[in-house]
């Protein structure tokens, strides 16, 4: 499963291995070399998981992964790296918040191994319906009811409703949501607007009123009350 991680690293070599590797096994990466830029990029967009060095210029790991879960609304996996493998260490990072700890230096396959399993940890106790008003995905069968009634959906469609329920009730940039459907090899034309305007058509027009809204110069959400 391709993830979008970020990674707050101020060594620029371990930096750059990083997004080297994290490229070549389809994830897309990006990186702050200091606490305070980690923080804000996780406080403003959209992360699949953090990597997180514990021994940062500014606000060093610990308190970066303190104020995270303090200030963020959701959930967002941590793995903490440090080179220092003393058990108080390792504690100390546990108790401010982290998911995992993995000591320098590291394989990389190790390395990708914890995010893989990070991952899908965080999407073990999640329901398999998500409810939005009177929306309803099954995750598990892929089926989309509104108001009791099934909805027909292509495949692309789907994954542009699950995306905008999950990010519910937050707007989810038109780059994001491009980002999670395509990754890093977008369509050269405007697929996503086809799309949207399927889903409308689908998800809308046969209930008189729009749950897909598009959010101007900034992106689109779905409409609990509609």
């Amino acid at each position: 499963m391709p993830l979008h991680i970020l990674v707050v690293e101020d060594h620029a070599m371990l930096a750059k291995n990083l997004a080297d590797g994290l490229e070549l096994h389809g994830h897309t990466a990006d990186f702050a070399g200091n606490g305070e830029l980690g923080l804000k990029l996780a406080l403003e967009s959209h992360y699949d998981l953090m990597i997180l060095d514990l021994g940062l210029p500014g606000i060093d790991g610990l308190e970066v992964c303190r104020r995270l879960r303090n200030q963020m609304t959701r959930r967002m996996p941590v793995l903490m790296l440090t080179a220092r493998d003393a058990l108080h260490d390792k504690l100390s990072g546990f108790d401010s918040g982290a998911d995992d700890y993995l000591v320098k230096p590291f394989a990389l396959e190790e390395l990708l191994a914890r995010c893989n399993v990070l991952a899908r940890r965080h999407t073990l106790n999640q329901e398999h319906t998500l409810a939005i008003g009177s929306l309803r995905i099954d995750r598990q069968a892929q089926a989309v009811t509104r108001d009791g009634q099934a909805v027909k959906v292509n495949p692309v469609g789907y994954q542009i409703l699950l995306a905008l329920a999950q990010a519910h009730p937050r707007v989810i940039t038109r780059s994001e949501l491009t980002r999670k459907l395509w990754y890093d090899t977008p369509p050269d034309s405007d697929a996503l607007r086809t799309h949207l305007y399927q889903l409308r058509r689908s998800l809308d027009k046969p209930f008189g009123r729009a749950m897909l809204l598009t959010v101007h110069g900034v992106g689109f959400k779905l409409d609990a009350g509609a």
